[in-house]
């Protein structure tokens, strides 16, 4: 019988927690260190050509806002919106419990090279703007590399059928860059395992303690964040509550035992147009969500790269936090195919305010626990979105023959 991956990050994860507690001066060499610091290096190696090639071909293959219509601008404000308020629940979810303090992470040699991002005016605006884009992609400068892309992809579909051949490039390269981040994926267990192992014969287990306390905050925000905010969104939208968690229940079952969003986007698509959306805002919405609506993995990004940080005993101030918010924000659309794909962003946004990457290895071992909860709010959050773009464009959600009218899943 084959197993998954996420099964083998698994027993990586326990292999590392039982190398780090019973043979700590084994887990604590050079040799260990180095397995997990070769994990980090190629996942580093993913981050600038996936980020531009993605983003490049979502703006330039979506066209203008305007040639998205009026629904396509509609659902990206919400989209924004929401995210926005994800983000703002995890920050202040991590400042409130501060999961990462007592770890003590340290950079590399390398990393201490590199500078950390500061608040001030001039700087936000030197580390945004983009002298040259082999340079920003060379010191990953994931900001630069943003803006380039998003100025770049809007040149593309200004110039339309001329700009083909590079648009199709970029997406290839898309394509390329999500199969060679499966081939990185398939180390990710001895990464985990080596990272772990690591830091628990380096540090001890007070690990351990701070890992439990960054799942238990992540799913306590994801909780306030569907009560408060998605429930504020399903009154001021007046859509039926019962209906709408009978027709999404299925779907967020099916992300959140299997953790993939595109597992579940067939029954959330089926059964968003049993609920009363219609079929040309469902096919428009949901998917576009996939990309720019990922409401638990931006939650999860700010958490964990403030975990980080706070393990890593580096003071960012207010200012500081929002900058690498917006960061976050910017760099979390349109690598929703990618396994993994919220620590690769999380690898770039850390080398961009000069935080300690071993982090993204430790979180790689626990990050399957979390992957599945964000997972799932990630297809809750685009069901709904759906539902209010359909409302906004005044749908009512009257019952039809053939509807949902109880609170089962539609088959």
């Amino acid at each position: 019988m084959i197993r998954s991956l996420t099964f083998w990050i698994f027993i990586g994860m326990i292999a590392g927690v039982a190398l780090g507690l019973f043979a700590p001066g084994f887990a604590a060499t050079t040799a260990v260190s180095l397995a997990a610091t070769a994990f980090i290096r190629l996942i580093r190696s993913i981050v600038a050509p996936l980020i531009f090639s993605t983003l490049v071909a979502g703006i330039a293959g979506a066209g203008s806002v305007r040639a998205m219509g009026r629904i396509g601008l509609k659902a990206l404000v919400y989209f924004e919106v929401v995210t926005t308020m994800a983000l703002l629940i995890g920050l202040a979810a991590v400042n409130i419990v501060r999961p990462g303090e007592g770890m003590h992470l340290t950079r590399s040699a390398a990393e201490a090279t590199m500078p950390a991002a500061h608040a001030d005016l001039s700087t936000i605006v030197e580390h945004t703007v983009p002298a040259s884009i082999i340079d920003a992609m060379a010191r990953g400068e994931v900001l630069q590399i943003v803006v380039f892309a998003f100025l770049f992809g809007a040149a593309c579909a200004a110039i339309g059928a001329k700009a083909k051949p590079v648009v199709d490039f970029c997406g290839a390269l898309a394509e390329i860059m999500f199969r060679y981040t499966n081939y990185v994926m398939y180390a990710a267990p001895v990464g985990a395992a080596a990272a772990i192992a690591y830091a628990i014969g380096s540090r001890g287990a007070v690990v351990l303690w701070s890992l439990a306390k960054l799942i238990l905050t992540l799913y306590g925000a994801l909780v306030v964040f569907v009560v408060l905010v998605f429930g504020a969104v399903l009154a001021l939208a007046r859509i039926p509550v019962r209906r709408f968690v009978a027709a999404t229940r299925e779907p967020f079952l099916i992300a959140f035992s299997t953790a993939t969003s595109e597992a579940a986007l067939p029954r959330a698509l089926e059964n968003m147009e049993a609920f009363g959306v219609p079929r040309h805002i469902v096919a428009l919405v949901i998917p576009a969500g996939y990309s720019f609506n990922l409401d638990g993995s931006t939650l999860y990004l700010s958490l964990a790269a403030l975990f980080v940080a706070q393990a890593a005993g580096v003071h960012l101030t207010l200012s500081q936090q929002l900058l690498m918010l917006l960061t976050l924000m910017l760099t979390s659309k349109g690598v929703a195919g990618v396994p993994r794909a919220a620590l690769v962003i999380l690898s770039g946004t850390l080398a961009t305010f000069g935080l300690p990457l071993e982090g993204v290895a430790v979180l790689l071992g626990v990050d399957t626990l979390m992957d599945m909860v964000r997972t799932s709010v990630n297809v809750l959050g685009n069901c709904l979105a759906s539902a209010v773009v359909a409302r906004w464009e005044g749908t009512t959600f009257e019952r039809t023959p053939g509807a949902l009218t109880s609170p089962e899943p539609i088959r």
